[in-house]
């Protein structure tokens, strides 16, 4: 396996879970946004956080911490983020429309069963 396989393969984890988190929360056009206007500057942005750490290490594990410092020092880690957030977003996507369909086909049903209670009642002793 080559350096760049075993390093996205080491990335995939981290990254899918922070895309998770993105997708979650609803932030993916912020997200998608702030990573795009933000990635000529990838690695001095991982640079910052290597300065930031012992502040953000006190609220945040150190170990996933350090791991995406580094893993964002890489544009083709930004485009692999990117694209997972994308793939999450769109899963979420149609699993809504499929939700939305399977709604609107329970509502036909329940109509129409309570039309037909209404044209055959119910006899009477």
């Amino acid at each position: 396996m080559s350096d760049t396989q075993q390093t996205k393969a080491q990335a995939s984890p981290l990254l899918t879970r922070l895309a998770k988190e993105i997708v979650d929360r609803s932030l993916t056009a912020p997200a998608i946004m702030f990573l795009e206007s933000t990635k000529p500057l990838s690695f001095l942005g991982s640079q910052i956080m290597v300065f930031f750490s012992p502040f953000v290490k006190a609220f945040w594990d150190g170990a996933s911490y350090d791991q995406l410092s580094a893993l964002l020092e890489d544009r083709e880690n930004i485009e692999l983020l990117l694209g997972e957030i994308e793939r999450l977003e769109a899963e979420r996507a149609t699993a809504r429309k499929e939700e939305k369909a399977r709604r609107k086909a329970e509502k036909a049903l329940m109509k129409a069963q309570k039309k037909e209670r209404r044209l055959w009642p119910k006899k009477r002793n």
